[in-house]
């Protein structure tokens, strides 16, 4: 891709215990794309760093972070990195993504084409496909008490949505400096939707780029209910999940109506993976304790002030 002068993209990648086959994929697929890549290992263990500098991979950094500190603030220090070295835009990444070959190239394309309508882009990211799936994910937009889901028709379609995993988007500095960084406390999950509601709150607006592609695993193994594939997690990942979502509907400043939305599905997750998901008993016991904390404000790593 042939780099505009003023524009500077920044990879920001997380990762926490790697699949370094996966991670290499990633690497050598996003690299050509930006003027350069920075690693933020979460505590892996291992000589990550040293892994890296084995790649062979031009303009690759990684900062090794001495604890677990979460995706949250593993992203805000790979943000901070890259605002230094006058990125205009940065993407983030999760270790389990990789990019078509001009996926930057298509989000950075619809946001000069947003722009010059006069539109505030707080982000852009693509359609996402999870290789044990055979079709693309649809984009997230919630309307009235109703998440719909927005299915690409065409590749040149732009569509407003809701909600973007935080893998694959792309979002200029300048949002970033107005609207904040990611919540520290929440430590994983609810981070994107978090931000993309307080940018929403400062009048910007996200998209989806239907002709941007990226490989994406989402949870573990799916588990197969009545025809269709619903998205695993771990026990720990639903007390994540569940804490931070009371945490956000705690928050004054959240639409009402998101709200509900959010809540209604959140408590269909609830009964279902207390019925359906192994282990069942510890998932109801991890779900319940999040709903509790969330509920009191204890926040940040889980056990850490146990």
């Amino acid at each position: 891709m042939e780099r505009e002068k003023n524009y500077c993209c920044i990879a920001v990648i997380i990762t926490y215990q790697p699949d370094l086959e996966g991670l290499e994929r990633l690497l050598f697929a996003v690299s050509p794309q930006v003027e350069a890549v920075v690693v933020v290992d979460n505590a892996s263990g291992g000589n990550i760093p040293q892994w890296l500098k084995q790649r062979g991979v031009a303009n690759l950094h990684c900062l090794a972070l001495p604890e677990n500190l979460g995706v949250a603030a593993a992203q805000n220090r790979g943000i901070a990195w890259a605002k230094e070295r006058s990125a205009t835009h940065v993407v983030l990444f999760d270790q389990d993504s990789c990019p078509a070959p001009d996926m930057i190239e298509r989000l950075y394309g619809a946001w000069k084409q947003l722009e010059q309508r006069g539109r505030r882009v707080c982000a852009l990211g693509p359609a996402y496909q999870d290789r044990r799936r055979p079709q693309s994910q649809p984009f997230v937009r919630v309307r009235g008490l109703m998440i719909g889901r927005c299915h690409c028709q065409r590749d040149d379609e732009i569509l407003e949505v809701d909600h973007l995993i935080s893998s694959g988007s792309l979002i200029p500095m300048a949002v970033l400096d107005k609207v904040g960084g990611m919540v520290e406390a929440l430590f994983i999950d609810y981070i994107d939707i978090e931000w993309i509601l307080r940018a929403r709150q400062r009048g910007y607006q996200a998209y989806g780029v239907c002709g941007a592609k990226m490989f994406h695993t989402l949870g573990e193994e799916p588990i197969r209910f009545l025809g269709r594939e619903v998205v695993a997690r771990s026990p720990l990942r639903h007390y994540y999940l569940f804490r931070n979502a009371i945490w956000i509907y705690r928050q004054d400043w959240i639409p009402p109506l998101w709200k509900l939305a959010d809540g209604f599905r959140l408590w269909q997750r609830f009964f279902f993976y207390a019925l359906f998901a192994p282990p069942r008993l510890r998932q109801l016991k991890m779900m319940t304790l999040g709903l509790w904390h969330g509920l009191w404000g204890r926040m940040g790593r889980y056990g850490a002030v146990e």
